[in-house]
């Protein structure tokens, strides 16, 4: 695959116990796999610092959260095993939040696609502002929300992770997504949303580290089959992706982003 695909940055800092890792690419927030890796490994190791009590996970920028994986690496995938490698990165950000030991609070500030809408299911407690709208738009480019559909059926239930498979092409508001359970809370401000996450992170920086360990792990109860069902769900993914369905509405989508920027 190629390795010229422009990778993010990713920032982790410490303060009064609150660890706040930060991901960011110029392409809105796109998650290339050597992005998705290094996200991962900054989440086992916040969660593994005894200093820290508490994360806050978040992006740069303003009105768009996670624009997904990088769909040019995506499309050099040749084989089969390469797809399956490809899914894994993002199935590796689902497990690091998944079994970080400490509660990761999620801010979503803006849109929310395929694996920007995963990640915002796979944290432990997650704000969003009015702008924070999501989709799954995998099955648009023929592949299907398998990897991020574990922890979005998780979080919002069976009816409304299929109302979003399903319907690819259809941004749901971050209302919606509050009603759903995606969200805590939905506010009209990003400075809104920034203050109650302030509140919330300082109040559990000085709460007992082992009970919220274990309140979390009551919260993913039932996940422990993920690890093998993660890598499954990866696999078909992968094995999709070689189709000329996907390969021709990637391309498709490509080109009407062109015209809409040069426009």
């Amino acid at each position: 695959m190629n390795n010229i695909v422009e990778q993010g940055t990713i920032t982790l800092a410490i303060h009064q116990h609150i660890a706040t890792i930060e991901f960011s690419h110029p392409k809105h927030n796109m998650l290339p796999t050597q992005t998705m890796q290094r996200l991962s490994d900054t989440i086992t190791q916040a969660g593994q610092d005894d200093n820290v009590h508490v994360i806050i996970l978040k992006s740069g920028g303003n009105r768009t959260f996670c624009s997904g994986a990088s769909f040019e690496e995506l499309m050099e995938v040749t084989t089969a095993e390469e797809g399956h490698q490809f899914f894994l990165g993002l199935a590796g950000i689902i497990k690091a939040c998944k079994n970080c030991p400490k509660i990761i609070i999620g801010r979503i500030q803006g849109k929310a696609v395929g694996a920007g809408a995963g990640i915002a299911a796979a944290v432990d407690h997650c704000f969003g502002n009015q702008y924070a709208a999501v989709r799954l738009s995998e099955l648009a480019i023929g592949i299907g929300p398998f990897v991020v559909g574990l922890p979005v059926a998780h979080k919002v239930g069976l009816s409304a992770y299929a109302q979003m498979a399903l319907d690819a092409n259809t941004w749901h508001s971050a209302q919606w997504a509050r009603e759903k359970g995606l969200y805590t809370n939905v506010y009209d401000s990003t400075e809104e949303m920034d203050a109650a996450i302030e509140t919330l992170a300082q109040s559990l920086s000085k709460s007992n580290v082992e009970a919220q360990t274990l309140i979390k792990k009551a919260i993913w109860k039932g996940t422990d089959h993920w690890e093998a069902l993660l890598s499954e769900r990866a696999a078909i993914s992968g094995r999709l992706a070689l189709s000329s369905y996907t390969e021709n509405a990637i391309k498709a989508f490509k080109a009407r982003a062109k015209v809409k920027v040069e426009a």
